[in-house]
């Protein structure tokens, strides 16, 4: 980590539809860092209650399991933000952030946070709705957790992933690929069930990797396969 020099906040999407002049007041408040890739920004259980803006690259938000497994939580973009959890309850980090490259990020401290958050309604409501999103995901992931095998959780991974393509709206991508590291941990699995899923999947035709972009070839029989996955699985139970 090392001190950058004071860049923009304008294309931080919490902070968008605010004054200029407020734009730039707190951008003199933050305090600006550089981070390598694979660096760690912040640890679980830190005493820091700062919000951080990621001005440029991309972060990853992560857990570890107590056998050391990697756990995924999220990805966070350039404009994007995080540790607000910490600043509005004053408890401990409930995760680890790390650069996923190269990135610049901006953090504010908690008082000048709230402070924010009490003068602007629509980033009250913006905060409000990052912390639905949140428990949504986390519902969402104790779901699969409780009801899907690791084969079928990486193919719901992979058709989350998944964006149609702008230009070709039938094109369905994954850009740029993740790591089968990356994958398993998303998946809440390990890195040889991702490979061989991922093996699976060339040999039957579903997916190509091309460069840095996985195409999911025909994302509805994905669909299929998984829910068939689901179904077959929910009859042993139930025998």
């Amino acid at each position: 980590m090392e001190t950058a020099k004071a860049d923009s906040l304008t294309g931080i999407e919490l902070l968008a539809d605010l004054p200029d002049d407020e734009v730039s007041e707190l951008r003199q408040k933050c305090s600006w860092l550089r981070y390598d890739g694979n660096e760690q920004i912040l640890d679980r259980e830190s005493d820091s209650r700062d919000v951080f803006f990621v001005v440029k690259g991309r972060v990853q938000v992560k857990n570890f399991s107590f056998s050391g497994r990697e756990i995924a939580l999220a990805t966070i973009l350039a404009g994007g933000y995080f540790g607000e959890l910490s600043a509005v309850d004053q408890q401990p980090r409930s995760a680890s952030v790390l650069a996923a490259e190269p990135s610049v990020v901006a953090s504010l401290g908690p008082n000048h946070f709230i402070e924010l958050i009490r003068r602007y309604p629509i980033v009250a409501l913006r905060v409000l709705g990052r912390l639905a999103q949140i428990v949504r995901n986390c519902d969402e992931r104790i779901m699969d957790l409780s009801t899907l095998g690791a084969v079928q959780r990486v193919y719901v991974e992979l058709l989350r992933l998944a964006k149609t393509n702008p230009a070709e709206p039938s094109v369905w991508e994954i850009y740029p690929v993740p790591t089968q590291v990356n994958v398993a941990a998303r998946a809440s699995t390990t890195r040889e069930t991702v490979a061989r899923v991922y093996s699976q999947l060339r040999k039957s035709g579903l997916i190509t990797l091309k460069g840095k972009t996985l195409y999911l070839n025909d994302h509805a029989k994905l669909e299929v396969m998984a829910e068939r996955l689901q179904h077959s699985q929910s009859e042993a139970i139930s025998r």
